[in-house]
């Protein structure tokens, strides 16, 4: 008799050829702890996640001050599961409400004498992204403030009162009153410490228009004189990276009074071990975060905190016992400082057992393969055996070297070409859930990068899908240090701060050429004007040619100072272009540097991917346009004609506390 509930081996067999779920191991950190992650076995290192949700909960409710502000330590091996359990941390107290949540990954902080301005940018972008109720931790925050205005002690959802407030701000104005000085000033009598200014921005993230403005300055980035204006705020300008280190944890402390008064904040720290990078002073980044912490903490403590804070830094075994003790015997109260919640004593996290691995294998399986293909397998852990895989257990590998020897042992029996391990490699990132991956100016940047190291040495020719040509163009380098090459050309004391992601070196029809690309996906002027205004710099960064990489959607203002940049960008005098990004060609690149990073994971070489690579790299429409003339022009498309600041933010000098109409308009269901 036919066994109904097992799948036919065929169909079983047939997907395990097509997919490895293992190779989705290797993605990256954020998209791990913000996206949907991996299949998470709650059993595995229940000890350490158990404990973090413990102590959110103590701060919450403790009544003593000294005790609103814990710290703690994990640590364990590479690959034990250390940011797995940051996402799983971050996927239950998003999911049930119960904290605002921020991840740090330190891995991308380049500069540690700069580490207070670079954390608070941290700060900024992880309260923008979307929390517990349908819209971002911002907006949650800023709504919890609104309803604490709210007279009438009606609470009003987060969702509504967004959905509200610029209609009710343009109406407000209408009755000469103006929405945002008079919410300022309610809540100010509540919490007559807040910085207004900081008060303000976080209101202003209300604003469908204006939040992506208000973040921006809430990092420290410069605003334009007319958008400052407009919304009642500094412009940020001129200040040096020195000036902006030594506010940063002011504003930090600032904000983190604020969300904590909304609900407790969780912050996690990660990726300590970047070799090879020290501060002026000689220490590691481990210890200079470590530092950070502490002077967080102390800064934190006795500040009345409304419901906690909990910071929790993860890091290996080794860089604990190594750095972390040894920097104690130089500045006192370190160690303590990072693990209050423990007595100074980190969580260590534990190796796999045999039982866990079997749990493990069969969870990815299923979550990964099995069920999303409707397939009920006759063995849970098939491909593999249970005996195999206890095997493997009596070695206590960690999380990542268990899911490795599946990735490479998936098909034992199977003899699988070069080429076609690069095809399923690639087929598999296509697969791959990348979340918002074309707001992720980093991620598109590096993809371009990637293909335009391998055309190095190339000949192109050619016409683009625009109409532009390329004649007997060659690609010599790509340049990833963006440094000053002309200190006394304009403008004064400008630095490129990440704006240019690369330069093109190269030659074409016999004529040297230096391209500088900037991908600049924000939608605010302000962050596209900055940009802009490095990549117009021609002779101070040493380029012949700027390209603006952005997508055709995200328009431009013609109001704005970031239009004008953009007109002298794509003027005859300095021949530079827009590229739009589009999803169908970025998409590919991204695959290809994602199957070239983790190579490994599909048994091949990088030399092996970028050789596989190369026919589609070569024939990749952005990248040549990217190379090709530019056409000098703007598509109308592009181009906001409507005035954004006209009458709708015309201060009013009449009195803004003579009826409380327009604050009405906000909590309206």
């Amino acid at each position: 008799m036919t066994n109904l509930s097992v799948s036919p081996i065929e169909e079983i067999n047939t997907a395990i050829q097509d997919y490895n779920p293992f190779n989705s191991a290797a993605i990256d950190k954020v998209q791990s702890v913000w996206g949907k992650g991996f299949p998470d076995l709650n059993t595995l290192n229940a000890h350490a996640s158990q404990k973090v949700l413990e102590i959110i909960k103590q701060v919450k409710t403790s009544s003593d001050s000294k005790d609103k502000v814990a710290t703690l330590v994990v640590t364990g091996d590479p690959g034990s599961g250390k940011t797995q359990l940051i996402g799983r941390l971050r996927r239950r107290v998003i999911g049930d409400g119960s904290a605002v949540f921020i991840y740090v990954n330190t891995g991308k902080y380049g500069n540690l004498n700069l580490l207070r301005h670079q954390f608070l940018q941290t700060l900024i972008e992880n309260l923008a992204r979307v929390g517990s109720q349908e819209v971002t931790q911002w907006q949650e925050v800023a709504a919890a403030m609104a309803n604490a205005s709210n007279s009438s002690g009606q609470k009003t959802a987060a969702a509504t009162i967004v959905k509200n407030f610029d209609k009710a701000y343009a109406k407000a104005l209408q009755n000469h009153q103006n929405l945002l000085k008079k919410l300022s000033t309610q809540i100010l009598k509540i919490k007559p410490d807040a910085d207004p200014y900081i008060l303000r921005a976080i209101l202003w993230t209300l604003s469908e228009m204006y939040a992506p403005y208000a973040i921006e300055w809430l990092a420290g980035n410069e605003l334009d004189q007319e958008t400052a204006n407009s919304m009642g705020l500094p412009t940020n300008a001129g200040k040096t990276s020195q000036e902006q280190e030594a506010e940063a944890l002011g504003n930090i402390q600032q904000i983190l009074r604020l969300v904590s008064d909304h609900k407790p904040v969780l912050i996690c720290f990660d990726e300590l071990e970047t070799q090879g990078i020290l501060s002026e002073d000689g220490f590691t980044k481990a210890q200079v975060i470590a530092r950070l912490v502490k002077d967080v903490y102390d800064n934190l403590e006795q500040s009345g905190i409304g419901k906690g804070i909990v910071m929790l830094t993860v890091m290996f075994q080794s860089t604990w016992s190594k750095e972390i003790t040894f920097y104690t015997e130089t500045v006192s109260s370190v160690k303590d400082r990072l693990s209050t919640a423990t007595q100074g004593n980190p969580i260590s996290l534990k190796p796999l057992d045999s039982q866990f691995i079997v749990d493990l294998v069969a969870l990815w399986l299923q979550k990964e393969l099995y069920d999303p293909r409707d397939l009920k397998p006759h063995d849970p852990v098939y491909p593999f055996t249970e005996s195999q895989l206890r095997d493997i257990g009596k070695g206590k590998p960690t999380v990542r070297e268990t899911l490795d020897w599946c990735a490479k042992n998936y098909r034992p029996n199977v003899p699988i070409s070069l080429e076609e391990r690069f095809k399923r490699a690639v087929k598999a990132s296509k697969e791959a859930d990348l979340g918002d991956y074309l707001e992720d100016n980093d991620k598109i940047a590096d993809a371009l990068r990637f293909g335009f190291e391998q055309l190095i040495g190339e000949t192109l020719e050619g016409e683009t899908l625009t109409g532009q040509k390329l004649r007997q163009l060659t690609i010599e380098s790509v340049d990833t240090d963006i440094k000053v090459v002309n200190s006394k050309a304009p403008a004064k004391n400008l630095s490129n701060q990440g704006y240019i992601n690369f330069k093109v070196v190269g030659n074409e029809d016999d004529k040297n050429f230096v391209i500088g690309v900037a991908v600049i996906q924000k939608g605010n002027a302000a962050a596209l004007g900055a940009g802009l205004k490095r990549l117009t710099a021609y002779e101070r960064f040493g380029l012949t040619r700027g390209c603006l990489v952005r997508s055709k959607n995200k328009k431009i203002n013609k109001t704005t100072n970031a239009y004008k940049l953009l007109e002298k960008l794509t003027s005859q005098a300095k021949g530079g272009e827009w590229a739009y990004l589009e999803a169908e060609q970025i998409r590919p690149l991204i695959d290809l540097y994602s199957v070239y990073q983790n190579c490994e994971t599909y048994q091949l070489t990088q030399k092996q991917v970028a050789e596989f690579s190369k026919p589609q790299i070569l024939e990749n429409p952005l990248l040549r346009e990217i190379l090709s003339d530019p056409s000098g022009e703007i598509d109308s498309e592009t181009i906001e004609d409507e005035e954004l600041f006209g009458t709708l933010f015309d201060e009013s000098s009449a009195d803004d506390t003579a009826n409380d109409d327009d604050l009405n308009d906000l909590f309206v269901a």
